[in-house]
C-alpha cells in the first residue's frame, strides 16, 4: 500500500511543462543566433583608404542613423581583419559613421570613375523597436502558437470527437435515454412479425433478471435482414425507445478509414463507450461494409484493413460479459455475403426478417404518412394500398410527399385521389413527357405494342390484372401498362410462364400487325431472358435439367458451378422456353385480333385507357370475379392469408371440374 501511495504522490505529467521546455529551447536558440560573419568599427578616414585600395565589395548606408556598412571583398579579408575567411565568415564588414551624405556620394562617384569601386551603394532606414521585435520574435511566436494548437487538439481528442489525434475514436451517434425525441413501436407501422421478435429484446433490457435467474443468457446480437426502405433502422430505434436505454447508432462505413488500424481502434472505442452506458444498444447500419466474407486468397481482392476491423468486431462480441446488458443490432439487405463467423451462435444469435409490407401493412403505413397531409373526401386508403404492391415504407412515404407536391403545383387546397394516382405513376413510370413528338406510324406501333400486353394479360389465368394502359411517354418508356400484381408467397411454373407470355405480347403484336419489329421491346426481352435463366438455372423448372440449382453465392469464386456442356444446355432450354411463350402469345393475339385492333385504336384516340374499357371490348375477365370477391372480404376481416389459400384451393377444384 505504501508503494502505491508513493506512486500516486509522484507529480503527473502536464502539457504545461512541455510548453515551458519548448519555449526555453526556442529562447536559447534565439539568443545564440546571430550573423556568423565578423564585423568591426572603423574611422571615416580608414573607410576612404579601404575604398581607394579596392577593398569594398558593396556599401549599405543608413540615412536615419548616419552609418554605413562596407562589405569587404573575399580577396582582401586578411588585409582588413588580419584573419582568413574561415574565421571571419564569407561576408565580413566594417561599420563607419559618416557626416554629410552628399560628400559620401561624391567620394564614391569619384572612385567609380577611377575604377576602384564597382559595387554600388544602397540605402536602408532604421526600423523601430516594435518592428524589430516583430521581425525577430514574430516567427517564434507563430511557431509556438502552432505547437500549442496541435497539442490542444490532441488534448481535446482524448475526450472529444474531432482532431487529427483522435482518428481512432468511434463516430457513433449517441441517443441518450433522457432525450424527448425518442422512437417507439407506435411510430413503426406494419412489421408486426418483426415487432414480436424484437419485443423479447426489449424485455431482456428492461428485466434481465427474469431470464438470468433461470440460467438464460441475454442474446448478444440481432441482425435485421430485409430490402432497402422497409424500416430496419426505424425498428432498431424503436427497440431502444421502448427499452428506455441509450442507443449508439452508426454505419458500417464509419469504421473504414484510409489509415491502417483505425477501423479496429474505432471498434474498441465503441464497445468501451457502450460498456460505460450499459444497458444499451449498438446499432450498425449496412454492416456488410465491414462484415463481408473474408477472402481465402488475400491476393485476389482481400482488404486487410477491412478484415482486421471485422476480426476486432468478432473479438469484441465474444469479449464482453454475457450479461453486461450490451446488445448489438445490425441491418443489411445482403446477408448472403456476410462472413459465417459473424452469423454463428453467440454473436448474432438471431436473424429478424423485415420484409416488404403486405396489403394490410401498407394501409397502416399510409395511415402514418397521411397524418400531416390535408386530404379531401376522394382519398381511399384501401385503394392506395392496392395500387402500391411491392412498395416499401420509404416508397409509400415518397408517394405521399409526391402527391402533396403535385397538388400544390396545381394550386389545390387539398390533396385528392387523382394526385395520389399521378404520384404513383410518377414514381413507377417516371415523369410524363408531354412535349415528346411522335410520328403517326410510331404512335400506332406503340399503341399496338401496349394493346398486345393488355390483350394477352386479359386472357391468361395467372397474368396480373390490368389497371390501365397509356401511350404517353414517361421517363425512358414510350408507353406503359399498369397491373395489380397478386401478392404470392410462392410462385408456380404456370404463373411464371403466363407472366412471360404477357410480357412478350408487345413484340408479338408488332410482328403480327405492324409487319416488322422495333427496339421498343428491349425492356420486355431483358425481363423475359432473366426470368427464363432464373427458372432453369436456379429453381430447376426445365424438363432436361429438372430439380437442379446452379446458384453460387461465393463472393470470390471465379468458376461456374457447371460444365460448358451444361451451360450450352441451359442456353438451349432458355431459347426453347421463350420461343414457346412467344408463339403462344401470337396464337392468343390472332384469336382476338379484332378486339386487339379496337383496343389499339382507342389508345390512339385517348392515349390512356383503363380496365373498364378493356372489359367493354373483351367482356369480363373470367379469372377475376371469384378471386377478387374473396380477397375483398379478406381485407375487411384481416384474414388475408387464410383466404388466399382458399382461392388457391378453389382454383384447383375448378381445374379438376373442367
Amino acid at each position: 500500500m505504501e508503494e502505491k501511495n508513493e506512486k500516486n504522490k509522484m507529480p503527473r505529467f502536464s502539457l504545461t511543462w512541455l510548453y515551458m521546455i519548448l519555449l526555453m529551447g526556442i529562447g536559447v536558440l534565439f539568443l545564440m543566433q546571430g550573423d556568423e560573419s565578423a564585423s568591426r568599427g572603423a574611422t571615416y578616414t580608414e573607410f576612404k583608404e579601404y575604398v581607394s585600395k579596392g577593398y569594398a565589395e558593396k556599401i549599405i548606408a543608413n540615412k536615419d542613423e548616419g552609418t554605413l556598412k562596407m562589405f569587404v571583398t573575399k580577396a582582401h579579408i586578411r588585409d582588413v581583419f588580419k584573419q582568413d575567411a574561415k574565421t571571419t565568415g564569407l561576408q565580413p564588414y566594417i561599420t563607419v559613421q559618416y557626416g554629410a551624405l552628399e560628400k559620401l556620394e561624391d567620394f564614391l562617384d569619384e572612385q567609380e570613375k577611377e575604377g576602384k569601386f564597382t559595387g554600388g551603394i544602397s540605402y536602408e532606414r532604421a526600423s523601430g523597436l516594435w518592428t524589430s521585435l516583430l521581425i525577430n520574435i514574430g516567427p517564434i511566436l507563430i511557431f509556438f502558437f502552432l505547437i500549442s494548437f496541435m497539442f490542444r487538439r490532441m488534448g481535446n481528442g482524448m475526450g472529444g470527437s474531432s482532431g487529427i489525434f483522435n482518428v481512432g475514436r468511434s463516430k457513433a451517434k449517441l441517443v441518450d435515454k433522457d432525450e424527448k425525441t425518442r422512437v417507439t413501436f407506435k411510430d413503426v407501422a406494419g412489421q408486426e412479425g418483426a415487432k414480436e421478435e424484437v419485443q423479447e429484446i426489449v424485455d431482456f433490457l428492461k428485466k434481465p433478471e427474469k431470464y438470468t435467474e433461470l440460467g438464460g443468457k441475454i442474446p448478444k446480437g440481432a441482425l435485421l435482414v430485409g430490402p432497402p426502405g422497409t424500416g430496419k433502422t426505424l425498428l432498431a430505434k424503436a427497440v431502444a425507445g421502448e427499452a428506455d436505454v441509450p442507443f449508439f447508432s452508426l454505419s458500417g462505413s464509419d469504421f473504414v478509414e484510409m489509415f491502417v488500424g483505425v477501423g479496429a481502434s474505432r471498434v474498441r472505442d465503441l464497445f468501451r463507450q457502450a460498456k460505460e452506458k450499459a444497458p444499451c444498444i449498438i446499432f450498425i447500419d449496412e454492416i456488410d461494409a465491414i462484415g463481408r466474407a473474408r477472402s481465402k486468397n488475400s491476393s485476389m481482392g482481400g482488404n486487410d484493413e477491412r478484415e482486421s476491423t471485422l476480426n476486432q468486431l468478432l473479438t469484441e462480441m465474444d469479449g464482453f460479459g454475457t450479461n453486461s446488458g450490451v446488445i448489438i443490432m445490425a441491418a443489411t439487405n445482403r446477408v448472403d455475403i456476410l462472413d459465417k463467423a459473424l452469423l454463428r451462435a453467440g454473436r448474432f444469435d438471431r436473424q429478424i426478417h423485415v420484409d416488404l409490407p403486405d396489403l394490410n401493412e401498407r394501409k397502416d403505413i399510409f395511415g402514418v404518412h397521411l397524418r400531416p397531409i390535408k386530404l379531401d373526401n376522394t382519398v381511399d386508403v384501401d385503394m392506395l394500398a392496392r395500387q402500391t404492391p411491392g412498395f416499401s415504407g420509404a416508397d409509400i412515404a415518397n408517394v405521399c410527399n409526391e402527391a402533396a407536391l403535385i397538388a400544390a403545383r396545381h394550386g389545390k387546397s387539398y390533396v385528392g385521389k387523382q394526385d395520389f394516382l399521378d404520384a404513383v405513376d410518377r414514381i413507377i413510370g417516371g415523369l410524363e413527357k408531354k412535349t415528346k413528338v411522335l410520328t403517326t406510324a410510331e404512335k400506332r406501333s406503340i399503341a399496338l405494342h401496349e394493346a398486345g400486353h393488355a390483350t394477352i394479360s386479359w386472357f391468361l389465368e395467372h397474368a396480373n390484372p390490368l389497371v390501365k394502359v397509356t401511350i404517353v411517354p414517361r421517363g425512358r418508356a414510350l408507353g406503359a401498362a399498369w397491373y395489380m400484381p397478386e401478392e404470392r408467397s410462392i410462385t408456380t411454373k404456370e404463373q411464371m410462364l403466363d407472366e412471360m407470355c404477357a410480357t412478350l405480347g408487345g413484340r408479338a403484336a408488332e410482328e403480327l400487325f405492324v409487319g416488322q419489329i422495333s427496339t421498343g421491346a428491349m425492356n420486355d426481352l431483358e425481363r423475359v431472358t432473366k426470368q427464363a435463366y432464373y427458372m432453369i438455372a436456379y429453381i430447376g423448372m426445365s424438363s432436361k435439367l429438372p430439380n437442379l440449382c446452379y446458384y453460387n453465392n461465393e463472393e470470390y469464386s471465379f468458376s461456374k458451378p457447371y460444365s460448358e456442356a451444361t451451360a450450352q444446355l441451359i442456353d438451349e432450354e432458355v431459347k426453347k422456353m421463350i420461343s414457346e411463350q412467344y408463339e403462344r402469345a401470337k396464337v392468343i393475339l390472332d384469336e382476338h385480333k379484332d378486339g386487339h385492333a379496337e383496343l389499339a385504336n382507342l389508345l390512339i384516340e385517348r392515349e390512356v385507357i383503363f380496365a373498364e374499357d378493356v372489359e367493354r371490348i373483351f367482356g369480363k375477365r373470367i379469372w377475376a370475379s371469384r378471386s377478387e370477391e374473396i380477397l375483398d372480404n379478406a381485407v375487411n376481416e384481416d384474414n388475408k392469408e387464410e383466404v388466399t389459400t382458399e382461392v388457391a384451393i378453389q382454383s384447383e377444384e375448378e381445374k379438376t371440374n373442367e
